[in-house]
């Protein structure tokens, strides 16, 4: 019998990962935030998956954080500014060699969990794959990507990346998931910030090319002094090549916004002002687009951090 995998976070992800779960016979327990939240769960059938415009519903059991059921794996798909609050309500649960799978944008949660949990492991994951809420339980399968898995501490892949190639989960074990982490953050930077200011779909970006190449050069300057040259390799090209492929797509941040929800600027542009303050690193353009960035939240009474 497999370990259950506990999901912590019912957003998008966290759905797509435990339908899929499911789908395979593989035990999942879905973890929601409050009483409230399960009975809303438990009137219904279940969750469904919208893949290919067919939709179909599994019965994956829903808890909340204090059911007594002690946790062996536990998949972390909250947004990055949730991440170590939720796991701390869980702390009491967690086995002593419990594996987490961190399933965050940005950089700094990932350590920030690791630090408050040294007995367990922590996995970082980075993914491609698109999904969306199209109502309560429900999430549309919106694009095939790929999702990255490393451990900083120990490059071994554990056995259960079988769970994952039983349920249809396009992966690899990466021994260099910090360079694709950094890559991520700085595609991100480059991309979801420009897309609030400019209240413009990815493809919008076009019309800022000289904007957009400017911010990657100062990017791939603090990957670079960051000690992740290769994250910082062909950063434009890479840049270009997703707004194009995407270019009817709205970015997350721009979502965020538009539903009034709070961003994850912390964990991405805030943080790679950070680690160029840090290095004493002059990024002009950077810095003021987090600037613009900062004063755009407020003038929205959003959350600026």
């Amino acid at each position: 019998m497999s370990i259950t995998w506990h999901i912590l976070g019912a957003g998008s992800l966290g759905t797509l990962w435990a339908t899929r779960l499911a789908r395979a016979g593989v035990p999942v327990r879905l973890i929601l935030r409050d009483k409230t939240r399960l009975a809303s769960y438990q009137a219904g059938p279940g969750l469904t998956l919208v893949e290919h415009g067919i939709a179909h519903t599994y019965p994956v059991i829903a808890e909340t954080s204090d059911s007594p059921e002690p946790i062996q794996r536990l998949l972390v798909a909250c947004k990055a500014y949730d991440a170590q609050g939720a796991v701390a309500q869980l702390q009491h649960r967690l086995a002593p060699d419990a594996e987490l799978i961190l399933l965050q944008n940005g950089l700094g949660s990932q350590d920030a969990v690791a630090a408050q949990l040294p007995l367990a492991r922590c996995i970082f994951a980075s993914s491609t794959e698109g999904a969306f809420r199209d109502g309560d339980w429900r999430v549309v399968f919106a694009g095939h990507g790929y999702t990255w898995l490393g451990d900083v501490g120990h490059p071994t892949p554990p056995l259960w990346l079988e769970d994952l190639h039983a349920a249809g989960i396009p992966h690899d074990w990466s021994t260099d998931i910090l360079t694709r982490l950094w890559r991520k953050l700085a595609l991100n930077c480059a991309i979801n910030p420009l897309t609030v200011l400019y209240q413009c779909r990815n493809g919008g970006l076009q019309a800022h090319a000289c904007e957009v190449a400017t911010l990657c050069a100062e990017l791939s300057e603090l990957l670079e002094c960051c000690g992740q040259p290769a994250a910082a390799q062909d950063l434009h090209s890479e840049v270009t090549r997703v707004i194009e492929a995407t270019a009817a797509n709205y970015s997350s941040m721009y979502q965020d916004v538009a539903n009034a929800r709070r961003t994850e600027i912390s964990y991405l542009l805030g943080y790679a002002c950070q680690a160029a303050a840090r290095h004493q690193l002059n990024l002009p353009h950077l810095q003021q687009l987090q600037v613009r960035l900062v004063e755009q939240l407020r003038v929205r009474g959003l959350p600026q951090d």
